[in-house]
C-alpha cells in the first residue's frame, strides 16, 4: 500500500510539473505573439476594483489598530494621571471621596470606550477582510485555467491541421510500402494511420472540453462573487465610522460629566483655601487696627499711605507737636502705668461762643451723589496735583469714582465739607488715603 502510495504521489507530482511547463510554453508563445490569448475585459475590471477593494480595507485595518493603540496609550496616560492626584489629595481637602472616585469611573469609561471599539469595528472589520486570501486564490487559479484551456484549444487546432496533412500523405503510400506489400496490406497501413490520427484528434478534443468546463466553472463562480464583494465595502465604512462616531461621542459625553465634577471640587476646595485664608487676614487686619488705634491715642506718627497704581515721590511728614494737655495725659499714664484712665476732654470752650455741630453739615443738605462722610484723624499732604491736603479734624464727603477701574486699593475720592459748605459745589474733589481718616 505505502508503494502504491508513493506511486500516485509521484504520478501527480510528474503531472504538476507537465502543466507548469505546459503553461510556460503557451504564456511565452502568447508574448512571442505565435498563440493567441483569451481576454475578458470586463473581468479585468472586477480583478482591478478588488485589488484596490482589498488595498483600502487593510490600510483602514491597519490605521484603526493605530488608533486603538492611542486609545490605550490615552488611557494609561489619564489613569497614571488621576493616580498622581489621588496620592496627593490630601484627606483633609473638600471632595477627597469624590475625587477617588471620579478616578475610578475615569478609568472604567477609558476600559469600555477600547472594549467596544474592538467589538463593533475591529471584528467585523477582520471578518471583512478574512475573505479576500480565499478569493485571491480562486482569482490566481482561474488565471492558471485559463492558461490551460487556451493550451488545450491551440493544440487540438493544431492536430486538426496535422490530420489534413496525414490524410494527404496516406494518399500518396510511399513507393517503398508500395513495392513491399502486397495489395491487400496496404488497405491495413492506411487504416492504421487513419486510426492513429482520430485517437490523436479525440483525445485533443477530450483535453480541450476538460479544460473549458474547469475554467467556466471557476470564472461562473468568480463573475458572480467579485460585484457583491465590491458592493459590500459600503456596508463596512457604514458600520464602522458608525461605530466609532457614536461611541466617540458617549465616551466624550460621560467624560465631560466627570471632568465637569472634577473642575467643581477642584473650585470649592479652592474656595476653601480662599476662606481660610480669609479668616487669617481678617484677624492680621483687626489686629492691625487694634495697633494702630492704640498708636493713634497715644500720639504716635501718622500711618503710611497705601500704594497707588502710579509711583508717587516719598513725601516725609513732619511730627505734630505734642500740646500741653496731651503732654498732661502722658504724665498720667506715665504715673499710674497699667491703671485704666477715662479719656478727659480738657479743652475749654469760650463762654460766649455756642458750641459746634462736629459733623458740619446736616445730612439733608448734602447731594445724592456722597456716599457718606470721613474724618481726618491725621495730617497728609497732597503729593500730586489731585489728592486732597488734609488736616486732622477735617471733614470729607466721600465721592464715587466716575470709573472704578481707577479707584486705587486703600484711596478714596472726595471733597472737604467747607468747601461744599462755601461754594456749593464738589468740582474741588480729590483723592485722599483712606487709612488716615474714620468714617462718621
Amino acid at each position: 500500500m505505502a508503494e502504491v502510495g508513493k506511486g500516485v504521489n509521484a504520478g501527480k507530482l510528474a503531472s504538476n510539473v507537465q502543466k507548469r511547463i505546459t503553461r510556460a510554453q503557451e504564456k511565452v508563445l502568447q508574448k512571442l505573439g505565435k498563440a493567441d490569448e483569451t481576454k475578458d475585459t470586463a473581468f479585468e475590471e472586477e480583478v482591478a476594483k478588488f485589488n484596490k477593494q482589498l488595498a483600502d480595507g487593510s490600510k483602514l485595518q491597519k490605521d484603526f489598530k493605530a488608533y486603538l493603540a492611542a486609545v490605550k496609550t490615552m488611557h494609561e496616560c489619564s489613569k497614571r494621571l488621576h493616580d498622581c492626584l489621588a496620592e496627593m489629595y490630601d484627606p483633609e481637602w473638600f471632595g477627597k471621596e469624590e475625587v477617588d472616585s471620579i478616578a475610578e469611573d475615569t478609568d472604567l469609561l477609558w476600559q469600555d470606550f477600547h472594549q467596544n471599539l474592538v467589538d463593533n469595528a475591529l471584528i467585523s472589520m477582520d471578518t471583512y477582510l478574512a475573505q479576500f486570501p480565499d478569493i485571491k486564490a480562486r482569482i490566481a487559479k482561474r488565471e492558471r485555467k485559463l492558461v490551460d484551456f487556451d493550451s488545450a484549444r491551440h493544440h487540438f487546432t493544431s492536430i486538426q491541421k496535422s490530420k489534413k496533412k496525414d490524410e494527404a500523405k496516406i494518399a500518396k503510400p510511399l513507393a517503398l510500402v508500395e513495392i513491399a506489400a502486397p495489395g491487400w496490406a496496404q488497405g491495413i497501413i492506411t487504416a492504421h494511420q487513419i486510426a492513429q490520427t482520430n485517437l490523436s484528434r479525440s483525445q485533443a478534443e477530450e483535453d480541450l472540453g476538460r479544460a473549458q468546463k474547469v475554467f467556466e466553472e471557476i470564472n461562473y463562480d468568480l463573475q458572480e462573487e467579485l460585484p457583491t464583494l465590491w458592493n459590500s465595502r459600503v456596508g463596512l465604512y457604514v458600520n464602522t465610522f458608525q461605530s466609532v462616531a457614536g461611541l466617540e461621542e458617549k465616551f466624550h459625553r460621560d467624560m465631560g460629566k466627570l471632568n465637569l465634577n472634577l473642575s467643581d471640587i477642584m473650585t470649592k476646595l479652592d474656595e476653601q483655601r480662599l476662606a481660610k485664608k480669609g479668616v487669617m487676614t481678617a484677624s492680621t487686619g483687626k489686629s492691625e487696627e487694634a495697633a494702630n488705634h492704640n498708636l493713634s491715642e497715644s500720639g504716635s506718627d501718622a500711618p503710611k499711605s497705601p500704594a497707588k497704581s502710579r509711583e508717587r515721590p516719598p513725601v516725609s511728614q513732619p511730627p505734630r507737636p505734642a500740646s500741653s494737655q496731651e503732654v498732661k495725659q502722658d504724665n498720667i499714664i506715665d504715673l499710674f502705668e497699667d491703671a485704666v484712665v477715662p479719656e478727659i476732654n480738657i479743652s475749654t470752650q469760650p463762654q460766649n461762643e455756642a458750641p459746634t455741630v462736629t459733623n458740619g453739615s446736616s445730612d439733608a443738605e448734602l447731594p445724592p451723589s456722597v456716599l457718606y462722610k470721613v474724618k481726618a484723624i491725621h495730617d497728609y499732604g497732597a503729593t500730586d496735583s489731585d489728592e486732597l491736603d488734609l488736616k486732622a479734624g477735617d471733614i470729607v464727603l466721600v465721592l464715587a469714582f466716575a470709573n472704578p477701574d481707577e479707584q486705587d486699593d486703600g484711596w478714596l475720592m472726595g471733597v472737604k465739607e467747607s468747601h461744599w459748605l462755601q461754594n456749593k459745589n464738589l468740582l474741588a474733589k480729590g483723592v485722599f488715603p483712606e487709612n488716615f481718616t474714620q468714617k462718621l
